[in-house]
């Protein structure tokens, strides 16, 4: 879980600074935390680190289809998969979403866009039902005008939680 930690503070810090999640830092992660998985593990550890890569991953790759997360953030939760296997990458995710809900009100509120936001979550809400799983034409990431929530720092929030869940003082 440290390393996971760890992975998820370094993508926190990048997105922050520079609104990206560096490769070297996704694709690194993924391999020392199956490495080390399959080490300590042997090939239990390994299956539990490939299955915490395809719910973490996979989960909020169906956002990046829809344009509502970066393809970064993705690598950086699989990465944290790959760590904390299926079972604890589910509680990673849920945390995560905790937090990543939290930062956006605070964003939102910050920005001034609560109205403008309410009514873009309505809109895509409405074109999701009726239009099925796809990229909306206008309310997405690659509207210049959208408010960008470095979703790294909510990444590495739930990461945190995880961690000191399980840690006892």
């Amino acid at each position: 879980m440290l390393g996971a930690l760890i992975c998820a503070m370094i993508g926190a810090v990048s997105d922050i600074r520079a609104g990206r999640i560096p490769n070297w830092l996704t694709y690194g992660g993924l391999v020392v935390g199956l490495t080390l998985r399959t080490i300590l593990e042997g090939w239990r550890g390994l299956g539990q680190g490939a299955a915490g890569i395809l719910a973490g991953g996979g989960i909020f790759f169906l956002f990046y289809l829809v344009r509502g997360m970066g393809a970064g953030d993705v690598k950086l939760m699989a990465a944290v998969g790959a760590w904390t296997g299926v079972r604890q990458a589910v509680v990673v995710m849920i945390a995560t979403a905790v937090a990543g809900g939290i930062l956006g009100v605070v964003y939102m509120v910050f920005y001034r866009r609560v109205g403008s936001t309410v009514r873009n979550i309505g809109e895509l809400i409405r074109f999701h039902l009726t239009s099925g799983i796809r990229p909306h034409p206008e309310v997405s990431l690659s509207d210049p005008g959208s408010i960008r929530v470095p979703y790294g720092l909510a990444i590495a929030m739930g990461t945190l939680y995880l961690l000191m869940s399980n840690t006892t003082f």
